[in-house]
């Protein structure tokens, strides 16, 4: 049984991915919690600005997963 709180879907685990990796988001620089509140808003923004410019582009964020049902269909 999932618990509420634990589960994630996976579109959600890919921005936090993005977040992480792309803007640093792991860690604050700044102790308290209206520096911690600004530093997650500037690393949404970073998200944001850096999903705009690859629409913008034309180019994908990852490359779409081909389900089973599908690569069976491809095979035939």
């Amino acid at each position: 049984m999932i618990e509420k709180g634990w589960f994630t879907p996976p579109r959600i685990e890919g921005t936090i991915h993005q977040a992480v990796t792309a803007a640093g988001a792991r860690r604050t620089r700044k102790a308290g919690l209206g520096k911690t509140a600004l530093a997650h808003i500037l690393t949404a923004t970073a998200v944001n600005l850096f999903r705009l410019d690859a629409w913008w582009s034309g180019q994908p964020l990852a490359p779409t997963r081909t389900s089973h049902f599908v690569a069976l269909d491809l095979a035939a």
